[in-house]
């Protein structure tokens, strides 16, 4: 090594040299050998040691030298590869070939040497090169920040060095005065592939890539289904790379999309494989010829470009030859003998069964980094991810898109933009033209004419390196030009259901779109399944059938730009309406008990539904959507969303002047007072009460008036007015009798009963119930939730009759939790916790009382007039455990949910198996009426 020359550090350029052969030019030679070697270190150190390397290690042939600046390395070294092809040498057989390697990477030098692997990988990019050659690695390409005039750098792509587990990208200098044309380079693989290198990591999708693998192996044509940007060629690409080594003639990545005329796919893959044309034989011929005795992998993607055209070259390949197997990605199958079908799934949005983060969230994150320069999101901005996620339904492209526009929102202010997805996404992008049949498409032009050029026998410009490198499809830049490409394939009638699907929400059944269109959609429902537009899910009653959130707003646009709009969304709102009434009813037509169970399901289309009736509808036909979700919206704990709506629709009919009759705003505002008592908005709830009264007189129906009538005690009772809230029950009940419309006033009846345990008139109470029952049976909207019950129990825990008390909450209990009644459940659940207490369990009783308020709390709901009372006996409880048992058995009731408590609840030990059971010691049952009639009331 040279003393007077300074290690450099950092980011440092190793240069290793040697003389290709040198043991056989040595042999040739003989004496001459030495004098040549001499002549080749002198021009060496003269050109390479001479421009600021620092020469570490001369060993017979070889030099080790190290440059503090990439672009100054791979100057010398091509000034010392025109010094040795220019030099005089004593005979042309005495010239020796020197090959050179290039690497950079981070190095700091210890006792006048370097320990470090970037030394040994320099070694190896050395080892690959042949004689004449200058190879360098991708850090040494990146970090050369200028070549000489007329030099430049070839990719030839992605290699293993030896020694090293991963791949190294290899680049070939390129200049005038050095050779050009050279075998291979010598890496431990020697497969030849032109896999496109990816810029971003891959993410997630190891349940996929591995179920894929398995088909590729099995399978000769396993082509990858599904819609525009649902990651199909970046997922059959990774997976290719990872199994370049089983196919010792190559894995090639062929882009169809590139392809402007059906009869140039063969050509293209010819191209990418290095085959000219034969003057008089078909390419086809040619290509079959040359695959028929090798072992390799064409990666054929997007096939649905040219779907025919494809399907022909495929078959005649794998008829060729048994060691050719493709891998195809399109948005529609071959219908090819052998053809393996395997549908590429959105990224997963649940979290793991780990906890880790899903795949969609996962990505969004890696790519919302990289466009925020590296930052990771707050932690404040997860819950929000997942909504963005969810909302785009785990679509790769539009995940990505997404993650651009994370550059200058919040991920909550993306999220509240995504009801106009596509604009969103799109936003601030060019949009291409994305036909596939224009042939005004320049980026595909250049192909056909390269391979006209390789025609007539003109040297194309190496499409196999193109073919692996080209970039992004325009296609992919927006989410608009993605779904285009699928839908000008459509015919008229795929093409309108698919417009018309967009008015739905969530997945449908077959049924469901007969409903729609009144016409069998079966045909261009199973096209719109074949082209990957919607998704078909099999279930054992049948199959579902949904669209990927960006294609739904890509859908409704057509459709608003086909003026279908108005038609298609009231016939959604009329099918909203059907089914609302098909589940109340059971399958022979008939009322069956309501379970709010099956609305859950309903739930997202009569949102949409609701939607459109308050922006360009009907607001009668949403008000009546509105009442058919009036219990659910309560029992849920959505009574504001439920007044959010009423509030919409009521400026929709002022906008309009639709008329609305009285009968039909009566119980709207009835509806909306009971959501604002339930809201804990209690002067709205008196205002919307007092107008729900004033409209049902004006209506005349005396039924609607008995129950807006019985709802007039609530807002009383909310406020604090309890006598004169018995009062106004009383008036009704008897008001109702005499009208002969008791059974319309059962909730006047379940609040007085209310009122009358709060004061402790539980006889009377008793005896009002029990009237009360029979009603409440024959009212299918009104007995899931088993009111009498419920109060009929908090009576016995009045008396203390724990066996009356224990059997009417859990008959309760059970009811709510099998119909759906999950608000009335929590008030349940706190009562057989107060059971509990007053039986001798107050561990139970403490974990029952904090999982009923965890859940209350997760529903928003006012604990209403039983609030003091649960206070009471929490506070009762609390002086019999202690301060430590109570609030450690609340707090791990605190971790259950409704379904787990109400199981705990349910496995309360029945009293009469208790040790000196009270049952037939405590106070006489309530006396009760020889008729089915509620008592008539007394107003003193």
């Amino acid at each position: 090594m040279s003393l007077r020359i300074h290690l450099p550090s950092g980011w440092v350029t190793f240069v290793f040299t040697d003389i290709e052969g040198s043991t056989r030019l040595a042999q040739l030679l003989g004496p001459g050998y030495r004098p040549v070697l001499r002549e080749h270190r002198r021009l060496l150190r003269d050109t390479l040691a001479g421009t600021d390397g620092a020469e570490l290690l001369t060993e017979g042939d070889s030099f080790f030298l190290a440059f503090g600046d990439a672009a100054t390395a791979l100057t010398a070294c091509l000034t010392a590869q025109r010094a040795l092809s220019s030099h005089d040498w004593p005979t042309p057989e005495a010239a020796p070939r020197v090959r050179m390697g290039l690497h950079t990477g981070y190095a700091e030098p210890r006792d006048g040497e370097y320990a470090s692997p970037e030394v040994h990988r320099a070694a190896r990019v050395a080892a690959a090169a042949h004689g004449g050659q200058v190879l360098c690695s991708a850090a040494t390409a990146r970090h050369a920040q200028s070549l000489p005039d007329g030099a430049s750098l070839l990719d030839l792509g992605l290699h293993r060095l030896r020694g090293f587990d991963d791949r190294e990208r290899l680049f070939q200098l390129v200049a005038p005065g050095l050779e050009r044309s050279f075998p291979r380079p010598r890496t431990a693989d020697a497969v030849p592939h032109n896999l496109p290198t990816q810029v971003t990591s891959f993410v997630g999708r190891e349940a996929e890539r591995a179920e894929l693998r398995r088909l590729v192996d099995t399978y000769r044509l396993v082509t990858v289904l599904g819609a525009g940007g649902a990651g199909k060629t970046r997922l059959a690409v990774e997976l290719a790379s990872g199994i370049v080594e089983a196919y010792p003639d190559g894995v090639w990545f062929v882009d169809v999309a590139a392809v402007t005329d059906p009869g140039l796919v063969a050509f293209e893959i010819a191209a990418v494989l290095g085959l000219r044309p034969e003057p008089g034989r078909p390419m086809i011929d040619t290509l079959v010829e040359y695959a028929a005795a090798r072992r390799m992998l064409i990666v054929l993607d997007t096939c649905d470009a040219q779907p025919a055209s494809s399907a022909e070259v495929i078959s005649r390949l794998l008829a060729g030859g048994r060691g050719v197997r493709v891998l195809a990605t399109s948005r529609e199958s071959f219908g090819l003998p052998g053809e393996v079908v395997w549908r590429i799934p959105p990224l997963s949005v649940d979290p793991r069964p780990d906890g880790g983060e899903s795949d969609a969230v996962a990505l969004l994150l890696d790519r919302m980094a990289a466009a925020r320069g590296g930052r990771s999101p707050d932690p404040a901005e997860q819950a929000d991810l997942r909504r963005v996620v969810r909302r785009l339904d785990g679509l790769p492209l539009a995940i990505e898109l997404a993650a651009a526009r994370l550059r200058v929102l919040s991920a909550g202010q993306l999220a509240e933009r995504l009801d106009d997805m596509l604009g969103t996404l799109d936003a601030g992008r060019e949009e291409p033209e994305p036909s596939p049949v224009e042939a005004s498409w320049t980026g595909n032009q250049q192909d056909t004419v390269d391979l006209v050029a390789a025609a007539t026998g003109a040297a194309p410009p190496t499409p196999a390196t193109r073919a692996g490198q080209r970039s992004a499809s325009e296609r992919h830049l927006t989410m608009q030009a993605t779904v285009t490409w699928s839908y000008r394939t459509l015919g008229a009638r795929s093409a309108r259901l698919l417009r018309w699907l967009a008015v739905f929400a969530g997945p449908v059944d077959l049924p469901t779109v007969q409903w729609l269109l009144d016409d069998d959609p079966l045909d261009p429902l199973s096209v719109l399944v074949d082209k990957s537009m919607v998704l078909a899910e099999p279930h054992a009653a049948g199959s579902t059938y949904r669209m990927l959130d960006p294609i739904r707003a890509y859908a409704a646009r057509r459709l608003i730009e086909a003026g279908e709009e108005q038609t298609a969304r009231d016939r959604h709102v009329a099918w909203s309406r059907h089914a609302l009434e098909q589940a109340h009813l059971g399958p022979d037509g008939r009322p069956v008990t309501l379970s709010l169970y099956a609305l859950d399901p309903l739930a997202g289309e009569l949102r949409a539904a609701l939607r459109w009736c308050a922006t360009g509808g009907s607001a009668r036909s949403g008000l009546r959507l509105a009442g058919g979700l009036d219990q659910w919206w309560r029992e849920r704990g959505l009574a504001r969303e439920g007044r959010l709506w009423l509030f919409r629709l009521y400026g929709r009919i002022a906008e309009t002047g639709e008329p609305i009759p009285e009968a039909e705003l009566a119980a709207a505002y009835h509806m909306h007072s009971l959501h604002a008592g339930a809201d804990g908005e209690f002067a709205e709830e008196l205002r919307y009460s007092q107008r729900a009264e004033a409209a049902a007189r004006q209506a005349g129906d005396l039924g609607l008036l008995a129950r807006v009538l019985a709802g007039r005690a609530a807002p009383l009772v909310d406020m604090g007015q309890f006598a004169e809230a018995e009062r106004v029950c009383r008036e009704v009940i008897d008001w109702a009798y005499a009208q002969d419309v008791v059974s319309d006033a059962l909730l006047a009846v379940y609040n007085l009963a209310e009122l009358l345990w709060r004061r402790g008139a539980l006889d009377e109470a008793a005896e009002l119930l029990g009237a009360a029952r029979s009603v409440e049976a024959a009212r299918p909207v009104e007995r899931g939730r088993r009111s009498v019950d419920m109060l009929l129990g908090m009576v016995a825990l009045a008396r203390g009759d724990l066996v009356a008390a224990h059997e009417h909450l859990l008959v309760a209990l059970r009811s709510r939790m099998s119909h759906g009644y999950l608000g009335r459940a929590c008030d349940t659940v706190n009562a057989i916790a107060v059971r509990c207490a007053l039986g001798g369990a107050p561990l139970v009783a403490a974990r029952l009382f904090g999982a009923a308020q965890a859940t209350r709390a997760n529903l928003r709901v006012t604990p209403g007039i039983y609030g003091p009372y649960w206070l009471e006996r929490q506070v009762e409880l609390r002086r019999v455990l202690g301060d430590g048992a109570f609030d450690a058995a609340y707090l791990a009731g605190g971790e259950l949910a409704l379904e787990e408590a109400a199981a705990l609840a349910l496995e309360v030990e029945h009293p009469d198996l208790a040790t000196g059971s009270p049952r037939f010691t405590t106070a006489p049952a309530p006396r009760r009426p020889t008729s089915p009639r509620f008592p008539r009331s007394t107003t003193g």
